[in-house]
This record gives C-alpha cells, sequence and structure tokens, in this order.
C-alpha cells in the first residue's frame, strides 16, 4: 500500500492536452476525496511555451464541465521527473517515443500511453487539437476524462 502517488501527464508544449489532463484528473482525484495523497503535474517535451498559460480554447473548453486550468504554468520535461512521479503518462506516440529516450539514459518510471487506461477504447493517442477547430478541444477532453476515471481505478487499488 502506498502512501501517496504522484502523476506527470505528458505532450508536447504543455499548453493544451497535457494541463488538461492535469486539471481533470485534479478534480477527478478531489471529488474522490484523494487529493491528499495524489500528486499531480503536467509538462512538454519541448521548451516553447515554459512558463504560458493554456491555450485559450483548452480553458475555455475545461470551464465549460466546471475545470479550472487558470493556475498552470507550462513547463519543459526533465530527466528527474522520471525518478519523482509514479506515473508518467504520454498523450502520443512520438512523444512517448522521446520521453523513453529520456528514460533509457536515466533510468526511473517508465513513461506509457495515457489512453491505455481508457475504457472505451476508440484511440491510443489523444490527438493535438491546437491547430484545429474547437470541437477538437471537446473530444479530446472526452478522451482524457474516460482515461482519467481507469487511471483513478488503477489508483485507488494501489493506495488501498
Amino acid at each position: 500500500m502506498a502512501e501517496s502517488v504522484q502523476v506527470l501527464f505528458v505532450c508536447l508544449g504543455n499548453i493544451c492536452r497535457s494541463p488538461t489532463a492535469h486539471g481533470v484528473f485534479a478534480h477527478k482525484v478531489a471529488r474522490a476525496g484523494l487529493a491528499d495523497r495524489v500528486v499531480i503535474d503536467s509538462c512538454g517535451t519541448g521548451h516553447w511555451h515554459v512558463g504560458s498559460p493554456p491555450d485559450s480554447r483548452a480553458l475555455e473548453a475545461a470551464g465549460r464541465r466546471g475545470v479550472d486550468l487558470s493556475g498552470l504554468r507550462a513547463r519543459q520535461l526533465c530527466p528527474a521527473d522520471l525518478d519523482t512521479f509514479d506515473y508518467v503518462l504520454v498523450m502520443d506516440r512520438q512523444n512517448l517515443a522521446d520521453v523513453r529516450d529520456v528514460w533509457r539514459q536515466n533510468g526511473g518510471t517508465e513513461p506509457e500511453l495515457f489512453l491505455g487506461y481508457g475504457r472505451m477504447g476508440l484511440m491510443d493517442e489523444v490527438p493535438d487539437p491546437y491547430y484545429g477547430g474547437d470541437r477538437g478541444f471537446d473530444d479530446v477532453l472526452d478522451l482524457i476524462e474516460d482515461a482519467s476515471d481507469g487511471l483513478l481505478d488503477a489508483i485507488r487499488g494501489r493506495l488501498a
């Protein structure tokens, strides 16, 4: 039985998918009464947006579902993250390959695709909505909410 669990969500720029996952999962963890036992963070493999808030479309889409992302700021993955977090959950295969390169060099927690925790089984990657329309952000939220439910079940088992 673990006393606490640390979860890291990873995408490319840390302004769309991973902060959305961070916020949605934090919301679900709080509603489950586990906020004092689950540490959540997000980051990107790239450095372009470090210090920036989430994309305005991500903020709006999450807000419509009662999830506030406004306090989040982008940061870049560092090798120490793989030693700190129990779950390193990546949004797509390309970023998974990039994080696995870091993992092979430094060890720590092996990264995995976040949608592996999903129950719908429709996709294994969270598509990047950055260059698409607003609907893409809602589609991403649907996938993230589903995978977050599966992840929360896995973490409940680990904390029991």
